[in-house]
């Protein structure tokens, strides 16, 4: 089974692959999508929106039909102190939600404090523990970026969640009521 995990940014999307085969995870690749070009220095960041999230859609497209995941794991929102900033980072999730569903992949969610937990054992490690543990855990690992390191981080996270079988990390794992959203449409379906 191929896990896409991928850490959304409206600047620097990050993303990572891992292979689960059993109890064994390998790294396939990680990588950054880079959302911000030096031609889009003089104009205002709004009237680049729209060709950002068209960027997100069309490269993470790339990496879905090149690796062939079946389930792609999100980093969840987090509440920030910067209206804006959120907002910038909740288009970007959506468009990579709607990438995702589009793909078919099972698109599951969690929060950093959950995946810091999952590979480290401390919800509040800093980024470079994760980084080392994640080498520790897939062999040495050159991340270009910190959303790289994040995004793999997320699909390992993802992968120790279902060891032996479906069950979410500690405490609420899963997106919305222990399911993914593949699963509550397939449901929301068959009950019709």
């Amino acid at each position: 089974m191929k896990i896409l995990g991928v850490d959304p940014g409206s600047r620097l999307l990050g993303y990572g692959i891992i292979e689960k085969v059993g109890n064994r995870m390998q790294a396939v690749d990680h990588g950054t999508i880079n959302l911000f070009h030096k031609e889009y220095k003089n104009i205002p960041v709004d009237e680049t929106t729209p060709s950002r999230l068209r960027e997100i859609y069309e490269g993470l497209s790339d990496v879905i039909k090149k690796y062939r995941p079946e389930i792609m794991a999100v980093e969840k929102v987090f509440f920030a102190k910067n209206a804006v900033s959120a907002l910038k980072l909740g288009q970007a999730r959506g468009v990579v939600l709607v990438t995702g569903a589009l793909h078919d992949l099972e698109i599951f969610e969690y929060s950093v404090t959950e995946v810091k937990s999952a590979i480290t054992g401390h919800g509040r490690a800093e980024k470079e523990q994760v980084a080392k543990m994640l080498q520790l855990m897939l062999g040495a690992q050159r991340f270009a970026t910190v959303d790289a390191s994040d995004a793999l981080a997320l699909a390992v996270a993802h992968g120790l969640a279902n060891r032996s079988t479906k069950t979410p990390l500690p405490k609420t794992g899963r997106s919305k009521k222990g399911s993914s959203l593949k699963a509550l449409a397939q449901s929301l379906k068959s009950a019709k």
